[in-house]
């Protein structure tokens, strides 16, 4: 447990072996709140513009029923990329071309 002093302009310093420990950066951002009468300070995880596709409703809504697919056995394995496609239907909808 650490003792820190509230400064000036409500300033708190987080001491550095805390800081270590959580992996915090200069300019990491923490949610704070008020919860049975305690200060709780949880650091805020910031996605990349880039990567944030991923977190998306329907993304994650796929990443569930692919999890789904994975846990339940729901999958093919193929031992070469030839292999696969050779098992992917006729997108034509016909048999053998000429």
């Amino acid at each position: 447990m650490e003792r820190v002093r509230i400064k000036k302009k409500a300033q708190v310093t987080i001491p550095k072996k805390i800081m270590d420990s959580l992996g915090l950066n200069e300019n990491d951002e923490l949610d704070v709140y008020v919860q049975d009468g305690k200060i709780i300070m949880e650091p805020m995880i910031r996605i990349p513009k880039d990567q944030a596709w991923f977190w998306t409703e329907g993304w994650q809504r796929a990443e569930r029923r692919a999890d789904e697919d994975l846990a339940s056995g729901r999958v093919k394995a193929y031992d070469s990329v030839n292999d696969l496609l050779a098992d992917l239907p006729d997108p034509s909808g016909g048999g053998e071309s000429e």
